[in-house]
């Protein structure tokens, strides 16, 4: 069942298409394909039986225009969960309280998590899984997904650069939108790739094991709920630190968008590297990522031209090991 060449064009008609955006979704799918295992890759283009460069971005807004069909409907509260808190006061996120009786983000990706895994399901049941984890891992991320004040912001109305909208939109859309672009494969590939530069070598790289801490295959409800919390702690400090009303009303685009669009970028790099994180789990039993922090220091170490050239040598004159090498003094 490939999907890939649908649904962007499908998602374009649909007026109240939700949760971070078409580009939000396309960008953090890029991410994550930086990140996956050659093992990941294969598992992934398989299902999807797609194996162009978009594999995973093409199909990661599916789940909005699904959520509009009537085959979809039952889909609609897998997007979000409503936090029963009080931001800015206080900011939390608890399962049992705030997972509804027709479930929420958290029992989706435990349930599509499952479901991807199960090789009794048909293939078209197994595609359809990785297209959910792949939505709903990016949902999760945005803050407003994971509380339940006036419909996670969508009933409060603002405006962007003069255009009538609510907060929820501004979050999913407008700014993402204002700072990459309009909703292409190509603008959010774009994104993507400055968004892995700064987890590589830049503003996110000290960041990158505290985004995997506590992640636990065996465990999804724990680990999304975790992720949801860590989301929802920003209504309080970000989205609406001042409360609701001081944002109610108000033009977004331009104090507004400079102040909360760090946090956006964080939230989307955040996503992509979890995404990665959750699928080589999946395929491989292993994040895949445990090891990048040993690998880059030692890489930086090599980047001094003295040490290398001094590994070198004793590299060339003794033909032993880099273990030999690192027992020096230097």
């Amino acid at each position: 069942m490939k999907t890939s060449t649908i649904i962007v064009p499908l998602l374009a008609a649909l007026p109240n298409a939700c949760a971070w955006g078409e580009l939000g979704h396309m960008a953090i799918a890029y991410v994550a394909q930086n990140f996956l295992t050659a093992e990941t890759v294969t598992y992934c283009q398989k299902i999807l039986d797609d194996t162009s460069s978009s594999y995973l971005a093409s199909v990661a807004p599916w789940a909005d225009s699904y959520r509009e069909t009537t085959a979809g409907k039952f889909s609609e509260p897998f997007h979000f969960i409503d936090a029963l808190d009080n931001p800015p006061t206080t900011c939390d996120v608890e399962y049992s309280r705030d997972c509804g009786a027709g479930g929420c983000v958290v029992s989706a990706i435990n349930n599509y998590t499952a479901r991807v895994q199960n090789t009794k399901l048909s293939s078209t049941d197994i595609n359809q899984a990785l297209m959910f984890l792949v939505h709903f891992i990016g949902d999760i991320h945005q803050p407003l997904h994971d509380e339940n004040y006036d419909l996670g912001g969508n009933e409060v109305a603002v405006t962007f650069a003069g255009t009538k909208t609510n907060l929820h939109a501004v979050w999913d859309t407008s700014i993402p939108q204002k700072y990459a672009g309009s909703a292409t494969l190509a603008n959010a590939q774009k994104w993507a790739t400055t968004l892995t530069a700064d987890i590589n070598t830049g503003a996110y790289k000290n960041l990158t094991a505290g985004w995997l801490a506590g992640i636990d295959l065996a465990d999804p409800v724990t680990t999304a709920t975790g992720w949801a919390s860590e989301a929802n702690a920003f209504v309080c400090t970000t989205v609406i630190p001042n409360g609701w009303n001081a944002v109610a009303g108000e033009d977004l685009s331009t104090t507004y968008y400079t102040s909360v669009l760090p946090t956006i970028q964080l939230q989307h790099a955040t996503a992509g590297y979890r995404l990665a994180a959750w699928l080589n789990l999946i395929a491989t039993g292993s994040t895949g990522l445990e090891s990048r922090s040993v690998y880059e220091a030692h890489d930086e170490f090599l980047t001094h031209d003295i040490l290398r050239r001094d590994y070198e040598a004793t590299m060339s004159l003794f033909g032993r090991g880099e273990e030999a090498f690192c027992q020096r003094e230097l």
